[in-house]
């Protein structure tokens, strides 16, 4: 267990977070903002690809993968663990 706080990264890989405005949508620009949060000291980074904005439509399965696994590929060589924001054990598995 660590002994000091850490820092999780939030990255929202859909095209209307709440949080970011969706301005990391594609996976080159959701790898920039995941190396910049790593240079800015987060020890996590937690990837999201359904929206949970008020009045947000809630996408399937497959297009939540189709958003987190290429990300999740991308950001392979980044050397702090990385978690995925999902309710849904197949996305979480695979």
């Amino acid at each position: 267990m660590s002994k000091y706080t850490q820092v999780i990264g939030i990255l929202n890989v859909t095209p209307d977070s709440f949080y970011d405005g969706g301005h990391f949508f594609s996976i080159e620009e959701a790898y920039k903002h995941a190396v910049q949060m790593v240079k800015d000291g987060c020890d996590w980074i937690d990837i999201g690809g359904e929206s949970s904005r008020p009045g947000s439509e809630p996408v399937g399965a497959e297009e939540e993968q189709r958003r987190i696994l290429p990300v999740l590929e991308k950001l392979q060589d980044i050397p702090i663990p990385r978690s995925v924001d999902t309710y849904r054990a197949d996305t979480a598995r695979k």
